[in-house]
């Protein structure tokens, strides 16, 4: 592949990525609902960049899902991100963002030594599930940073500790969201080795 087919394919990909997550986060495709259980596939662009664009494209298609989310604070599709956004835009906006880029950059950077170390199929399946844990965690935290000490976390918490009240916080919904993010994004790594559209 020369430098600027290389070039084109990876420009390519990050155009179709950042499509793909903008038609996630604005229609039902992006969620699935079981019961109580609702799972978001949002991850899962963020994680495929990781995989096939490195650092910088696992952190530019992480910092679209972050905008996305913020957006949906402002719209007030979000009516949990629409309350934070009433009680600081600021640390609002960086809560959108700080987690997704963060969790879209370690991912990458986690990424590409593994390959060298276990070839490339299995991480793949550790990138997926890397980003979807990276991203809750550094949500969560986060959240309990910025906004731990409001009215309204607090009235969330209920008395618990700040562990608890994390793994409270993101629920079995977290856990869909992982196993999800790992089974899509290998096969969807996979396929794209073998298509050699990367490296």
């Amino acid at each position: 592949m020369t430098k600027n087919r290389e070039k084109l394919t990876k420009l390519v990909l990050l155009g179709l990525l950042t499509a793909i997550l903008l038609v996630l986060s604005y229609t039902p495709l992006g969620y699935l609902r079981l019961g109580g259980i609702e799972i978001t596939f949002n991850v899962i662009p963020v994680a495929v960049a990781a995989i096939a664009l490195g650092i910088s494209g696992g952190a530019a298609v992480g910092a679209v899902f972050g905008l996305t989310s913020f957006l949906q604070c402002v719209q007030g599709t979000s009516a949990f991100g629409a309350t934070l956004l009433s009680i600081n835009p600021v640390f609002t906006f960086i809560l959108c963002m700080l987690p997704r880029v963060l969790a879209g950059l370690v991912s990458g950077a986690v990424h590409k030594p593994l390959t060298k170390k276990l070839g490339n199929k299995i991480p793949c399946f550790v990138t997926g599930f890397l980003s979807a844990f990276l991203n809750t965690l550094f949500f969560t935290t986060t959240l309990v940073i910025l906004f731990g000490q409001t009215d309204y976390i607090m009235g969330m918490r209920g008395g618990k500790n700040v562990l608890a009240f994390m793994v409270a916080f993101v629920g079995i919904n977290a856990v869909f969201e992982m196993l999800a993010s790992t089974l899509i994004t290998g096969a969807v790594g996979n396929a794209l080795y073998k298509a050699k559209a990367i490296k």
